[in-house]
């Protein structure tokens, strides 16, 4: 098991990218969390085996329709047992 935290930059606020992750999340089976941040980016942290993780980041790069990614920062945490994938409020 990893952990991974993800800032997505772009246009990635107002078009449903949290709602659109926990989806996702819940499809790949990954456990963690997203909250948009004041800055306008989307912060998420993500916790499954090495390939969900990987799938997750791979859909973090592109987001839900109306999204307009144009860059994913990503680095290691670690683990924390989270036991879902939650939305949190703004940070």
């Amino acid at each position: 098991m990893i952990r991974k935290r993800a800032i997505v930059s772009g246009g990635v606020q107002g078009v449903g990218f949290r709602w659109g992750a926990r989806e996702a999340a819940q499809r790949l089976g990954v456990t963690g969390w997203a909250r948009n941040r004041l800055d306008g980016t989307v912060e998420a942290e993500i916790e499954g085996t090495p390939e969900q993780v990987d799938a997750m980041l791979d859909w973090l790069r592109t987001g839900p329709p109306g999204a307009s990614v144009s860059n994913v920062a990503v680095s290691d945490l670690p683990l924390a047992h989270d036991d879902a994938f939650r939305i949190h409020e703004t940070a």
